[in-house]
């Protein structure tokens, strides 16, 4: 069985029916059709004003610049699409690059971070209870097999603050209800609040790797040594944008028409 695989809980879900060639559903190779999915509702929600986008925000222990959680907009998103690596810090392309391969020459892989970010979403949408922007969010989000967590807004962050810190302060600007900051990532109460909504996935690191691992052979009940051959990602992070933008457009579609 592959460490940090799915073969042995599939295995006992599914009585040893599971299909543990390349990891079957199991896999990356079922963002496929997602991203295909969410390609067509991007198209959707854009009739209506609404843009998404994404960036890598961390490799391993490099972090790249953050969208601005007011003013980001459909231009950021054009530029990152015509980048090498979808860095807003330019800078840092380099950095990535070199921390992957360093991985890559080591028989390893490395994990890291996605912020996505979706504009032009109005006020309202989302419920209060099972069907929230978030938890319709992260349902999807989960069904993307690297992705171990996820955070909207400060995220973490708000552990340290105060309330007179955290809060969002309402103004008007031109007619129209905003807050002065954006630490809630565009949700309160599970519902949009009109400004950019903002969230963060974290990505594992590719649990296919050339290094010997310990592990149990299953038909022979004893315990024993595995090295994965083949070729394998040493990151997968650069490959999931694509997908966090289409389950981020598959959320909001599925909440937009209710």
């Amino acid at each position: 069985m592959r460490p940090a695989h799915a073969d042995y809980p599939a295995s006992v879900r599914y009585d040893g029916f599971n299909d543990y060639r390349g990891g079957g559903h199991f896999s990356g190779r079922i963002t496929a059709p997602l991203v295909f999915a969410g390609a067509l509702a991007k198209q959707v929600l854009g009739t209506y004003g609404i843009k998404i986008g994404a960036h890598i925000s961390q490799v391993e222990n490099i972090c790249d610049a953050k969208f601005d959680p007011i003013n980001v907009d459909n231009d950021m998103f054009e530029q990152l699409l015509k980048k090498e690596l979808p860095l807003i810090d330019d800078t840092k392309t380099e950095h990535i690059k070199q921390a992957i391969l360093s991985a890559k020459s080591e028989g390893d892989s490395v994990g890291g971070k996605i912020e996505c970010a979706i504009v032009g979403l109005k006020a309202g949408v989302g419920n209060p209870f099972f069907d929230s922007l978030e938890s319709t969010i992260s349902h999807f989000a989960f069904s993307v097999p690297a992705v171990k967590g996820i955070t909207f807004g400060a995220g973490d962050q708000f552990a340290t603050m105060r309330g007179s810190v955290a809060n969002d302060e309402y103004c008007l600007v031109d007619g129209k209800i905003l807050t002065t900051t954006n630490n809630n990532g565009g949700i309160t109460g599970g519902i949009s609040n009109g400004m950019p909504v903002l969230f963060e996935v974290i990505i594992k690191p590719t649990p296919s790797i050339s290094k010997e691992q310990k592990t149990v052979d299953i038909s022979t009940n004893t315990n024993t040594t595995l090295k994965v051959e083949g070729r394998h990602d040493p990151c997968i992070v650069q490959r999931a944008v694509v997908v966090i933008e289409a389950i981020a457009a598959l959320s909001v579609l599925k909440l937009w028409r209710q």
